[in-house]
């Protein structure tokens, strides 16, 4: 039975929201901030996350960059849970590393769907063989988590690494924006394929001699993106 923790200062959120888990065969511990969560989290690391934005310091977007950065937690899917609906609030939540953003006030069928559906990609990544891609002098380790160029390790953020993943397993393909939403976020952003830009700008920086001339990550313009495999 998976385990979900949920951090919201609102009482009545948490349990709306362990009820419909528990109801849907999840077992949860809830905690009504960040420092209780994080210190359950040093216990037992749960198999999912969901986090209130505005919950009291640290908030949900502190908690999930000290989960991207930790190790042990760096692969723990996590869903932010809050009352910012904005666009730009929604790409800042999936900059930082959250797998999905659920606006207030939400379907709680839709929430245990949409943790379903996190629980799932992460059972896929965590069956997935040991495999290294290369290009050039461009070095994934899927198993490991870890980018290199030449002898230098680049640190990428779970998104970043997911985006240049999907964009090498298809190298030569051209993959649209929406295309890359779905296999890498895993669920429909209506409106929201800036998302992929911002990450793919990201990458560039990190990964390309000249951003500005990318080599690797190709823009095919009114399309996507597509990786270009170097020799």
């Amino acid at each position: 039975m998976a385990l979900i923790y949920i951090a919201d200062d609102e009482l009545n959120i948490r349990k709306l929201v362990s009820f419909g888990l528990k109801d849907s065969g999840f077992e949860t511990a809830e905690f009504p901030d960040g420092t209780q969560l994080m210190n359950a989290v040093r216990q037992k690391v749960p198999d999912a996350i969901i986090l209130d934005w505005m919950m009291p310091q640290p908030d949900g977007l502190a908690v999930c960059r000290m989960l991207r950065e930790n190790e042990s937690t760096r692969a723990v899917p996590v869903l932010m849970l809050t009352a910012r609906g904005e666009e730009i609030d929604r790409v800042l939540g999936l900059e930082i590393g959250a797998d999905d953003y659920i606006v207030k006030p939400f379907s709680i069928k839709e929430l245990c769907a949409r943790v379903r559906a996190v629980l799932r990609r992460a059972a896929r990544q965590d069956n997935a063989a040991d495999q290294v891609l290369t290009s050039g002098d461009l070095t994934v380790d899927i198993t490991r988590h870890s980018v290199t160029k030449g002898d230098a390790a680049i640190e990428l953020t779970v998104k970043e690494f997911d985006l240049l993943v999907m964009l090498m397993k298809n190298s030569g393909k051209v993959l649209t924006r929406d295309t890359l939403l779905d296999k890498v976020w895993g669920i429909e952003y209506y409106g929201d394929t800036r998302t992929v830009d911002v990450h793919v700008r990201y990458l560039r920086q990190k990964i390309e001699n000249n951003p500005d001339d990318p080599a690797y990550i190709q823009t095919v313009r009114g399309v996507g993106y597509k990786f270009s495999g170097q020799n």
